[in-house]
């Protein structure tokens, strides 16, 4: 009944399992991967006409996260998998950006890739696993691949690189570099690192690379047995190839005069009239114009990418290494905890840095278990910045990509949690765009961030790298615009400090580039990086000695454990009670570490005080300041340090004879107690008479021991001395305190 094939090796030491020809047989590619118990089943289908006049490739790739995988129940109200998360729109555009490049050139039918995870072992990230499935589906199912592709993940630990790390493995690697390419060379490279050089970054994708082969040769094998026949590609027709002629002929001219224009706005104006002009010229020539716009934007890539390695000279006129004029500016709102406006030529990012506690850290709820993120970085890219006028909405996955980007850019150079016990969140607003806005991102949030006083370790900038490849050669691109990425052949992203790269970011539009290419891009990009920072020192060259006076202050403080009762109280009843009188926000971890954040200092202050008391134990000999809470024909019993309670004898409120408590003392009355004693069962013996209730001073001395019985002094007589309280309203007093 089954047509089922199985291919196994031993890989980074686990075994790595593809499966074909038993489940999802109607796709018309199907494996299910396992590496360790993470299995992830991967899918491909393709449609066999594309749709009259379509004239873009429509390919879709959906990676999805089963909570069964893990054993878990979905959250929230439904009860079942709902919108994509971040992590699953990040994994999604992972397995896209390897394969796309590798469809043939004019290939317009709709394909969807699913991958499914359907276990995950909480060791083996599912993300690699799924774009290895993801190859195999496709070069199994007939539709026009040039694969196959895998992929690897990199770690780097003690010097050495550490093929496909576990998870808990990677959090404690300099390095997290995820890479997929074919047996020729690199595709697509994401990476986090901890300030590594350029060299170790491309020994990685080297390491990784060769890694990856026997992936690539278990594929091939697994097509050897169930791969369907491959869909027959349609020739160019003999009207096509006379309408390219001829467009070439009309348009060629005119294109490249409206490229010489610098400015952005006015030569896509120029460029857009020129494609209009050829189109009717075509047209009035009574040729089919339906796939003129195609041929006359690949005309449009070959004017550009040509003049590039003729003249070495740009879109812009600059040569092929210098960045765009840098403005660098911090502190633009007044209210915001840190605020940059950070301008690259025709690219600017608006980034604002804002400080809270740990109330407002991001709960995110993932296969692999419930955490909490103090760093977020939200990226938003308006239709006005290109200057169009679109919809608004929700952010897209380009949105969600560029912004983690730059959030592994930044990450490794914050401050420890415990040093630094923030919450972060900075969102920029891309308020001009013309190429790299998410490199701009990187130096904007940098200098919005130390804006905010946030000390991070050293600023980080970053930069994107372009490629032109044809046969006569190669030119590498500093600081690409626009136009260079999209009719270029590679978006090189590399971010970094000083002392070395925290994020690097690839993407190859052509099937390969050599390790030569990258080496040159990455040595180009360090210049690039050096200088782009060296401008953005000149608004700021470190964080700010404190946090901005509209942000909260956090002051932590440690309690024991066994205390923390006493401060949450009954139902919460005293935690409430003093977040609602001091207006401040408290943390209260179960190690017993407390944080109090206010932007009132005093306020702060009260209400660490307020824990301080609550916590502290009474000690013979101190002075407190306390409230009256009761009094009875014995004494008064005192409240102090927030949750004790201790009796003032009547012998013990003032200097001299007191018939009555209420002469010297009334319920709510402030005043200033010593602690003399314990009784015993444990209970607090205060006294009022050795005080100064005006200063506080200790008078112990000036007013000498109380006198013995039969000693004389200000003894009443035995019918003018108060009853004696039955001890009953005593205890009782006493063991509510």
């Amino acid at each position: 009944m089954f047509n089922y094939f199985r291919k196994e090796l031993d890989w980074g030491g686990r075994k790595l399992v593809l499966e074909t020809g038993k489940i999802a047989r109607q796709a018309d590619g199907a494996v299910m991967v396992s590496y360790g118990e993470t299995i992830v089943l991967c899918t491909a289908v393709g449609v066999k006409t594309a749709k009259p006049g379509q004239d873009f490739f429509p390919l879709t790739v959906n990676y999805q996260e089963k909570a069964f995988a893990a054993g878990k129940i979905p959250g929230g109200f439904f009860k079942r998998e709902g919108r994509p998360s971040e992590a699953e729109v990040l994994k999604s555009r992972l397995i896209d950006r390897p394969i796309r490049p590798l469809f043939p050139e004019g290939f317009r039918n709709e394909v969807q890739i699913v991958a499914t995870v359907l276990s995950h072992d909480m060791e083996n990230d599912p993300d690699v696993v799924a774009m290895i499935g993801c190859s195999a589906a496709l070069t199994l199912s007939g539709i026009p691949f040039f694969g196959p592709v895998a992929a690897a993940r990199v770690g780097y630990k003690n010097g050495e690189y550490v093929l496909n790390p576990t998870i808990a493995e990677t959090k404690e690697s300099a390095l997290e570099l995820v890479l997929a390419g074919t047996s020729e060379g690199v595709l697509m490279v994401e990476s986090e690192a901890a300030e590594l050089s350029e060299e170790i970054m491309l020994g990685a994708v080297s390491f990784g690379h060769a890694a990856f082969q026997p992936v690539i040769q278990a594929i091939i094998e697994l097509a050897e047995h169930a791969a369907k026949e491959p869909w027959a590609l349609t020739e160019k027709s003999e009207a096509e190839l006379a309408l390219k002629a001829r467009a070439d002929a009309v348009g060629r001219a005119s294109i490249a005069e409206a490229y010489q224009e610098r400015v952005k706005q006015v030569r896509y104006e120029k460029v857009g009239a020129a494609k209009k002009a050829a189109t009717a010229a075509l047209a009035a020539e009574g040729l089919d114009v339906t796939k003129a716009g195609a041929i006359l934007h690949d005309l449009e890539a070959d004017i550009v990418r040509n003049a590039i390695l003729d003249t070495g000279i740009r879109i812009d006129g600059r040569d092929t290494r210098t960045v765009r004029p840098i403005i660098a500016e911090v502190g633009i709102l007044p209210r915001a905890h840190g605020s940059s406006l950070f301008t690259r030529g025709e690219t600017q990012a608006f980034c604002v840095a804002t400080l809270g506690t740990g109330q407002d850290e991001q709960v995110i709820d993932a296969l692999e278990g419930e955490y909490r993120s103090n760093f977020m970085l939200h990226y938003n890219f308006p239709p006005y910045s290109v200057g169009e006028a679109g919809r608004m909405g929700s952010p897209g996955r380009r949105e969600i990509g560029h912004g983690k980007l730059a959030w592994r850019a930044i990450h490794p150079l914050l401050p420890e949690k415990d040093k630094f016990p923030y919450t972060l969140r900075v969102v920029s607003e891309i308020t001009e765009s013309n190429g790299s806005s998410s490199m701009a991102t990187v130096c904007g949030s940098s200098l919005a961030l130390m804006d905010a006083g946030v000390p991070l370790k050293r600023p980080v900038a970053g930069i994107a790298m372009g490629l032109i490849k044809e046969d006569k050669g190669f030119a590498v691109l500093s600081d690409i615009l626009g136009d260079e990425d999209h009719l270029g052949d590679m978006d090189f992203k590399v971010a970094g400090t000083e002392a070395g790269v925290t994020s690097l970011q690839m993407d190859i539009k052509i099937t390969s580039i050599t390790f030569d290419i990258m080496k040159t891009a990455l040595e180009q990009a360090k210049d690039g990086r050096l200088h782009i920072l060296g401008e953005m020192a000149k608004a700021l060259t470190g964080a700010r000695g404190e946090v901005a006076t509209t942000a909260p202050r956090i002051t932590v403080i440690n309690v024991p454990k066994e205390k923390i009762r006493e401060i949450i109280g009954t139902g919460g009843k005293v935690i409430r009670e003093i977040v609602e009188a001091t207006k401040c926000k408290i943390d209260i971890n179960d190690d017993g570490t407390i944080k109090i954040a206010a932007t009132d200092t005093e306020q702060a202050q009260k209400a660490i005080d307020w824990i301080r008391g609550i916590v502290a134990e009474p000690e013979i000999g101190v002075i407190y300041t306390g409230k009256v809470v009761k009094t009875a024909e014995f004494g008064a019993f005192v409240n102090f340090l927030g949750s004790k309670d201790g009796l003032v004898h009547i012998s013990e409120l003032q200097q001299g004879r007191v018939n009555k408590t209420t002469d010297v003392v009334k319920d709510g009355d402030q005043v200033k107690v010593k602690v003399i004693g314990f009784d015993d069962r444990g209970k607090v013996k205060l006294s009022m008479r050795v005080v100064d209730q005006a200063t506080g001073a200790d008078i112990t001395e000036t007013v000498g021991a109380k006198p013995a019985r039969g000693e004389g002094g200000d003894r009443p007589e035995r019918g003018d001395r108060p009853e004696r309280a039955p001890r009953r309203e005593y205890r009782e007093r006493s063991d509510q305190g």
